[in-house]
């Protein structure tokens, strides 16, 4: 058997676990991972952070209409797949560009690690839990009927029937 020549394979974008089971990468429609993966195709290792691809083009390249596109990009930003790092200028015909927060980018002080900024991300209506939530002033329900005179014999909670919490109709 001979070695594999891998010349032919070209690049890849690694997809690790962490992040495929992430609440900010399955909350992604399927539009969004289109675009994060357009836009890598356009990623060659030094320019993170001037990665331009225009909204037009992302339409042409991937077939998603202008609005399908723009809701693609914000929905990336808000997830922390995406940060714009410098503003277009439609008179100067200059486009967005672009930082995947998951690759590492060219800086005038040296390479800087990736953001990874969708590790932060947190889901609408997920809550906290253990130690990162505050304080409750809740108590936990006794599992016990509280009893009215002291010294009285405890009964367990009574479980309640369904036909008990509607209203009964009368044969």
């Amino acid at each position: 058997m001979g070695k594999s020549n891998r010349k032919d394979e070209g690049q890849y974008v690694p997809l690790p676990y962490s992040q495929l089971r992430s609440d900010a990468w399955r909350g992604l429609s399927g539009a969004s991972v289109k675009l994060w993966l357009e836009l890598h195709t356009r990623y060659h290792g030094g320019n993170n952070g001037a990665l331009t691809l225009s909204y037009a083009e992302a339409g042409d390249a991937l077939g998603m209409g202008k609005a399908t596109v723009q809701r693609a990009y914000r929905e990336l930003i808000e997830h922390g797949f995406l940060a714009l790092e410098r503003e277009g200028n439609w008179y100067h015909r200059r486009a967005h560009e672009w930082r995947l927060t998951t690759k590492p980018m060219q800086t005038a002080r040296g390479r800087a690690a990736p953001t990874n900024d969708w590790r932060t991300f947190l889901k609408a209506g997920k809550e906290k839990r253990g130690s990162e939530t505050e304080p409750s002033a809740f108590t936990v329900v006794p599992f016990e009927n509280r009893s009215s005179v002291a010294g009285s014999k405890r009964e367990p909670v009574k479980a309640v029937s369904q036909g008990a919490l509607g209203s009964e109709t009368e044969h």
